[in-house]
């Protein structure tokens, strides 16, 4: 317990902390391509799932509209059947990306100081994924 007990704060300092690691005169300084200190490198890991979650966002309202101009068929076929089983399936995928990356990942670091970068990186590493799943399955480009 003491060591799940460690991650608590640690978490909510990342969850605190996010705005400031993005805000402000010093993020134009941050030079991601040689980050070293970890509010750096939290600052660049946040920038990467920044971008890789929009990509994913865009993927996913594609692959909206592309079954909804699918064609109808009856149910459980139809569009709205269809649509619904997207919905569901990408909650599920947001819940389970969630626990591997925010829960496990946490508890492997043990609230070290590398926490969060690697709760961040898991993040973008699993949306990534996501996004190449919905646009290879929905023909996206």
């Amino acid at each position: 317990m003491i060591r799940r007990a460690a991650h608590v704060p640690c978490l909510l300092l990342y969850l605190g902390l996010a705005n400031v690691w993005t805000t402000g005169p010093a993020r134009a300084e941050i030079d991601c391509a040689n980050a070293v200190s970890t509010v750096e490198m939290n600052f660049c890991a946040d920038k990467d799932y920044q971008a890789a979650d929009k990509a994913l966002n865009a993927a996913y309202a594609n692959a909206v509209a592309s079954i909804r101009t699918g064609g109808d068929q009856e149910k459980p076929y139809d569009v709205a059947s269809f649509l619904e089983a997207m919905r569901k399936a990408q909650r599920a995928w947001v819940a389970y990306r969630d626990a591997d990356c925010k829960e496990l990942v946490a508890q492997e670091w043990s609230g070290g100081s590398g926490t969060s970068s690697a709760i961040l990186g898991c993040m973008t590493e699993k949306t990534i994924q996501r996004t190449k799943e919905l646009r290879e399955r929905y023909r996206q480009q």
